[in-house]
């Protein structure tokens, strides 16, 4: 007999999931939910398409429309503004995690899962995968394009790969954070809207102008807020200019924030799914 997923009565219960059969059982749980939500990626390329299209327009449009009159000193101003749009790329792909756990949540497919053997929080690492996949491959678009219009960054091999290891991380990080969002959110639609803090909170940063230039209390919030010291660090390892103790100071921030918003994800998740 084919078991009733639904609730038939109200206060009926989701039945709790079976035990699982450990770490062996736990890896492969990962594997079929990252493959799930890479398939979803490949079959639905307006994902990719949004992806990429609105941080290649703002490279665009800041390159060419507002960059001559952006003055930057001691680099072009392009340098400065290709490290800061990749992470504010990854701000932009976070928006899709948040509204995919929230229609997993409120939609009846996490009400199946639990009827398997698997382990509950895969799902949400297979969203978090999903969107560090995305954000890859928009990274190299983007800097394709980036070299095509003019970057030129200076600095060494090993400079890049520490740089690119950061963005790692803080993609890490901020995809958690949309999982935790998406968690917390109660329809599909208000996702949508919480996904909007991770889209614009990287503005307030020196993603686009640098903060010499702003007012004194505005400034110091800008300067020392995890978003700058992140960027800061990134541009400063892919032009090859002194990082100063910005690449650790990062490394702290996004460490702490990735495991604190895991931490916090998982605990929500389960609670709603067990409650």
């Amino acid at each position: 007999m084919t078991q009733t997923l639904s609730r038939e009565t109200e206060g009926a219960r989701i039945p709790a999931a079976p035990e699982s059969a450990g770490l062996a059982s736990v890896l492969s749980d990962f594997r079929v939910l990252i493959g799930r939500n890479v398939k979803h990626i490949t079959r639905n390329p307006e994902m990719l398409l949004q992806a990429v299209s609105l941080p290649v327009v703002l490279l665009l449009l800041f390159r060419f429309m507002f960059g001559p009159a952006i003055n930057v000193p001691g680099m072009a101003y392009i340098d400065y503004l290709v490290p800061g749009l990749l992470a504010i790329s990854i701000g932009f792909n976070s928006t899709t995690t948040v509204v995919g756990v929230a229609a997993d949540l409120t939609q009846g497919l996490v009400e199946r899962f639990r009827s398997m053997p698997m382990f509950g929080p895969a799902v949400l690492v297979g969203h978090v995968a999903a969107g560090m996949l995305r954000s890859l491959v928009s990274f190299v678009i983007m800097v394709a394009i980036g070299f095509a219009i003019g970057f030129r960054p200076g600095g060494s091999a090993l400079g890049w790969l520490a740089a690119i290891g950061l963005l790692v991380l803080f993609a890490a990080g901020v995809f958690w954070l949309a999982v935790l969002l998406g968690s917390i959110s109660k329809t599909v639609e208000g996702a949508g809207g919480l996904g909007m803090i991770l889209v614009f909170v990287p503005y307030a940063s020196s993603a686009l102008v640098p903060t010499q230039a702003m007012p004194g209390v505005l400034r110091v919030i800008v300067d020392n807020q995890p978003f700058t010291v992140l960027m800061d660090a990134v541009r400063a390892l892919m032009n090859g200019t002194p990082a100063g103790g910005t690449a650790w100071l990062a490394l702290a921030w996004w460490g702490v924030i990735t495991v604190a918003a895991a931490f916090l994800a998982v605990r929500k998740f389960n609670r709603r799914t067990k409650g």
